[in-house]
């Protein structure tokens, strides 16, 4: 599947994908949970990851024994843990800066980006990784309706970037922004963290961003 000649724009996702974040998403969720009297698990990361705000209010709210309105107040104190989080510092995924300058050089694949997350949390996290200039437009959930797995962050982005949804392709670690890529119209590659994640509905699955940097670019 060659990333250049095929596709009009190329779009990443961030979280895990994009930016070795992962870790930091699991620190703060399980400092939040240790304030609240329980144990994140690996079940509930997978549970959330690359979920949308509702998604994880809600859940939080249940796993926390908490009443359903308490859920946006817990995913509030969680942004404040993961953006002490990331002012630590975040390093881009193997093989992400390479294949982006492989995209710019290239001069006819526009790139964008197609975040779950806020667009404060965004902005702080590529500029603490230095790709704060290395995208054409940046779409994330304050920008539209639905969040991912709703494939309005990927109209939305390709409606920006002037190309079809069919002439574009997503770049994508989760089951929820697998699906919103896929039902946007795009073509998908995912490159998933976890050997749980669904990665079924994806067009081909490779280990790393690595893998793609020969491909046919």
């Amino acid at each position: 599947m060659p990333l250049t000649g095929r596709y009009r724009a190329v779009i990443f996702d961030m979280d895990g994908l994009l930016l070795d974040t992962e870790g930091l998403w699991d620190r703060a969720e399980g400092e939040l949970f240790r304030r609240h009297g329980d144990a994140w698990t690996h079940e509930d990361k997978l549970a959330v990851m690359g979920s949308s705000v509702e998604f994880s209010a809600r859940y939080y709210a249940e796993r926390l024994g908490r009443p359903l309105q308490d859920g946006l107040s817990l995913v509030d104190e969680m942004y404040v843990l993961m953006m002490a989080e990331l002012g630590r510092g975040v390093v881009p995924q193997p093989g992400a800066v390479e294949l982006l300058r492989q995209l710019r050089e290239q001069g006819t694949v526009r790139v964008g980006l197609a975040s779950n997350s806020s667009r404060q949390m965004v902005d702080v996290a590529l500029a603490a990784a230095g790709l704060g200039n290395a995208f054409e437009v940046i779409v994330t959930a304050d920008d539209v309706a639905q969040a991912k797995p709703a494939p309005d962050i990927y109209l939305r982005a390709t409606s920006l970037l002037g190309v079809a949804t069919s002439e574009a392709l997503a770049l994508e670690d989760t089951t929820p922004g697998i699906l919103a890529a896929k039902s946007a119209g795009l073509a998908c590659i995912a490159v998933p963290q976890f050997a749980e994640t669904d990665v079924a509905a994806a067009d081909r699955v490779v280990g790393s961003l690595e893998e793609l940097l020969a491909a046919d670019l």
